[in-house]
């Protein structure tokens, strides 16, 4: 019995990984027209009921929202109005360039597969790229970590961001999609088109997932750089991670966005702390303080927890790279001294792209970042979980 249970969930884990994913893109914009043109391969436009045209290399389809539908123009001519557009490939593995026209934007972005378009709201355009699951990835890691990067990065990367995707599939299910584009979910800025190398590494961690001590998909936080330490997951998100513990990182910190310098003006600094924590600046012990905050090593609070001031809080409200800063006072200007870009949480990026020049491999790389945390493949996961499940309802 088991190994049919077994059976089942690797058919069922080969369709996970080349099914399509359904990703909102151009979130971050309330686009009501925008621009198609394919690049390569073979598209078909269907609506509601049948298909209403095919693509040849040259033409330009113009998707505008019009009342309650869309309407749809093909060089120049109308389509017609319709309740939903399809865009499919006829060859696998096409792909295709899109604009926003409103807003306006000077920049197409590409993608691969296939597009969905429907109306959002009162006025805008809902575009959700339907696409196969290692085209995403590759999106996804050139989007993420920039091309030119050692292909142990990649792997790393690869399974920082297949886990996320696996574990966060009814992330946006209100929205009629899986994911978004943003980096809240993940940065999908477009298809994988500078380096070539990533879909290789892709294919080479092909279904392995990162797993934390209590046997779940693991959340694979990862940031810019941490400066020379990465930070407890509860100084940032108030929530502990237990595979997400301080670790010292020396790999990192030559890189240029290791150190960083701030100054704010005094008044501003004085009136924040002041207004919103009621700073007590007549103590004789905390008032100097407020100016001269020596942070050696990661912290949660600024000057002491007893003051209840929380470092993410001062990053917010100043615009800072990171929490980890020191202060002094010059003039009527308060200087931060800091280090590290980003949460700190997890993996620094700029330190595992330095490890895997050193010639670290990626098994390497994620369990310095994560305690405890165990790399399956994604069949073996879902086969173990159902075990785990099934025993827990005995």
């Amino acid at each position: 019995m088991k190994s049919c249970v077994f059976f089942i969930l690797i058919l069922l884990s080969a369709t996970a990984f080349s099914q399509e994913l359904q990703i909102g893109i151009m979130r971050a914009y309330p686009v009501s027209s925008f621009q198609f043109s394919y690049a390569s391969g073979e598209y078909e436009i269907r609506t509601d009921t049948s298909i209403i045209c095919e693509m040849k290399i040259d033409d330009k389809l113009i998707f505008k929202r019009s009342d309650s539908l869309i309407q749809i123009s093909k060089n120049g001519i109308s389509l017609g109005k319709f309740h939903v557009a399809y865009i499919n490939e006829k060859k696998s593995n096409s792909s295709f360039s899109i604009q926003s026209l409103t807003p306006a934007s000077k920049k197409a972005r590409k993608y691969m597969n296939n597009l969905v378009i429907k109306p959002e709201g009162t006025d805008k355009l809902k575009i959700i790229n339907e696409v196969e699951m290692s085209n995403y990835l590759a999106g996804v890691i050139e989007s993420e970590g920039g091309g030119g990067k050692h292909i142990e990065y990649y792997r790393v990367q690869a399974i920082l961001s297949r886990t996320y995707a696996l574990d966060h599939l009814h992330k946006h299910q209100k929205d009629g999609f899986q994911l978004c584009d943003d980096v809240h979910c993940q940065a999908y800025l477009s298809m994988m088109r500078l380096t070539p190398t990533i879909n290789d590494e892709v294919k080479t961690t092909n279904g392995i997932v990162m797993i934390g001590p209590n046997y779940k998909l693991a959340d694979g936080f990862f940031f810019a750089n941490c400066g020379g330490q990465t930070s407890e997951a509860d100084f940032v998100w108030n929530v502990s991670v237990p595979y997400c513990k301080s670790v010292r990182d020396t790999f990192c910190i030559h890189s240029k966005q290791a150190t960083w310098e701030k100054r704010i003006p005094k008044l501003q600094w004085e009136k924040f702390l002041l207004t919103e924590f009621c700073y007590p600046v007549s103590d004789s012990i905390y008032g100097p303080l407020m100016y001269q905050f020596n942070q050696v090593s990661r912290d949660a609070f600024f000057v002491s927890p007893h003051l209840g001031i929380p470092l993410r809080d001062l990053r917010i409200e100043f615009n800072l790279k990171s929490t980890w800063f020191s202060c002094y006072l010059a003039g009527q200007e308060i200087v931060l001294n800091g280090k590290g870009f980003g949460h700190g949480v997890g993996l620094c990026q700029e330190g595992a792209m330095r490890m895997a020049l050193y010639g670290f491999n990626y098994e390497q790389i994620l369990k310095f970042y994560f305690t405890g945390i165990g790399l399956i493949n994604y069949s073996q996961w879902q086969f173990l979980n159902q075990q785990i499940k099934d025993g827990e309802h005995l």
